[in-house]
Parts: structure tokens; sequence; C-alpha cells
């Protein structure tokens, strides 16, 4: 593929025209609400990138965990073409492209730089009127409030049973810049 650069920045530029940037990273644990219809205002701090990297366009799907995740529509193009690149004749792969694609739905930010939980999702995640939008690097996930604080709670007293880390993982070392050690 050719590379295609735009204006006087000389900045990479897709196919479609559309900027590339550097990995869009949202973290953070915010208090939210949800007004009566649904309504739920994104933290200022997150408005302009959504804006600036996908024009405000959004998509709610389910987790497994009993939340939703809330992806900007560049991000979840790739997860959506994965899920479906998933054997289908796999009972497992299908459960998981019912759940995340099947539910998948398409909001945007309006004009207050709010989105529309659709009302099948709240009913799902169980979400009231105070919630937490949680940022995962490249989407958030948005709890119920209370389900939220229990399971942190549980998480944070290793009560929680799927508190095994990937073997992938092993190495990882949460000190920046310093190396790991064994203690040895």
């Amino acid at each position: 593929m050719s590379r295609v650069y735009s204006g006087a920045k000389w900045e990479r530029v897709g196919e479609d025209g559309r900027r590339f940037r550097s990995q869009v990273m949202f973290r953070g644990a915010t208090k939210v609400s949800l007004d009566s219809k649904g309504r739920m205002v994104i933290p200022s701090r997150y408005r302009d990138e959504l804006m600036e990297s996908a024009q405000g366009k959004l998509i709610f799907t389910v987790d497994k965990d009993q939340c939703l995740l809330l992806y900007p529509l560049p991000e979840w193009e790739p997860v959506e073409r994965k899920l479906m690149g998933l054997p289908s004749m796999h009972a497992r792969s299908r459960k998981l492209q019912r759940l995340m694609v099947g539910y998948a739905t398409d909001v945007e930010l309006d004009g207050q730089g709010r989105v529309l939980v659709p009302p099948e999702l709240r009913e799902f995640a169980a979400l009231g009127q105070r919630a937490m939008l949680v940022g995962q690097g490249s989407y958030f996930e948005l709890w119920d409030e209370l389900r939220w604080n229990g399971r942190r709670d549980l998480w944070l007293n290793g009560e929680d049973s799927g508190t095994d880390l990937p073997s992938e993982l092993d190495s990882l070392s949460l000190q920046s810049g310093a190396k790991a050690t064994d203690g040895s």
C-alpha cells in the first residue's frame, strides 16, 4: 500500500482520507448520570478526541460481565471484522458474535456531548441513573455504579475467581522504565 500524505504538515492519511492518529487512549473512571430518556453526557475531556477520531460516531455493545462497551466507530470496525471472521460453526464463536455484534448499536454524540444509551442495552446492564464510565484504552466500559463498586471491591480483595493472569503477562512490570526483577 502506498502512503498518502496531506497538506503542509505532511500527515499520513488513510485511503479514505482520514488522518492516522496515534493510538487513542481513554483512561480513568468517571461518574456519569443518565437522564430520564437514557442520555449520558460524555465527559468533556473525551469529547474532542471522539469528535476528531470518530466524527462523534460511536458503537455500544454488551460485555459478558454485564456492562456495556462503548467504542469509537473506527476502533470498533476491526473488532467487528475479527469477530465475524471467527468460525461460524464453532459454538463459542457464534455466542460471542450473537452477543457482541448482535447487540452492537450505532449512536452519535449530539450537540451537547450526549449519547443515547438504547433501552435494550440499559436493561442488559441494569443501568440506573448513576453509572461509571471506565476508560479501557481504545474504548470504554459503562457500568451501573453500584455493580461497578461491588465488582471493583471483589477484584481489589482478590475474591473474584477470575484473577489468574494469562501467561503472556507473567513478565509484566508496572514500573515505568525499570526492568522487572524476580527478587533473587
